[in-house]
């Protein structure tokens, strides 16, 4: 069972391409969303409580995720102060899905860590080096993830105040055995997911940039 990071700026197409992989028979872990759970664990709700204030939970005692977002990215190095307090319970959650997927009877070919941190971070690298071995990054002009961002109802400024948050374009492909570029068509993509999915299962020797 090969486990591999899946990532990418936002709005270049990450769980786009997650989907695509997921379609090829891959299980694909949202790290994304056990980062959402992970706030839900008292634990870690107290702990981020403290850390941030009571005026980021809602009236029934849970974290208002957007009031949290707008401490987390209005100023430099709130954000490392979140990751501090529920990465680490992330990775936990990440260990326990490969664990129980390895235990199985029928484990996977290949296990998809679909996450937006993964040049920022350490999530999905595990203590006893069961993470992910292989990188793929999906990346699409600037311009082009402003315009998706926008048709999602985001403002530009929001957008690009979570772009300066993540790593920049140059670092994910530093760190990228694989690359997708996304500026193009859904069926242009799927080709190239097509193409590549042999690759991360060992069936290949070249990576497909599209």
């Amino acid at each position: 069972m090969k486990v591999i990071g899946l990532c990418g700026g936002i709005g270049a197409g990450k769980s786009t391409v997650a989907a695509l992989l997921a379609g090829h028979g891959a299980v694909v872990i949202d790290v994304d969303a056990l980062g959402r759970w992970v706030l839900t664990e008292p634990d870690i709700l107290a702990a981020v409580v403290g850390e941030f204030g009571s005026e980021i939970l809602t009236e029934d005692g849970s974290i208002d995720r957007p009031a949290l977002a707008s401490q987390v990215f209005a100023c430099e190095g709130r954000l490392a102060d979140l990751e501090a307090i529920s990465h680490p319970a992330i990775n936990q959650a990440i260990g326990k899905q490969i664990d129980d997927l390895e235990s199985g009877a029928n484990p996977p070919d290949l296990v998809v860590l679909d996450m937006a941190v993964l040049v920022e971070s350490d999530l999905g690298r595990l203590d006893d080096g069961r993470g992910y071995t292989v990188v793929v990054v999906v990346e699409a002009d600037r311009e082009v993830r402003l315009q998706r961002l926008a048709q999602r109802g985001m403002g530009r400024t929001d957008a690009e105040s979570r772009m300066a948050s993540q790593a920049t374009d140059a670092e994910r492909l530093a760190a990228a055995d694989h690359v997708l570029v996304n500026n193009g068509d859904p069926t242009t993509l799927s080709a190239a997911v097509d193409d590549l999915f042999p690759l991360l299962v060992g069936q290949g020797a070249d990576s497909p940039t599209t």
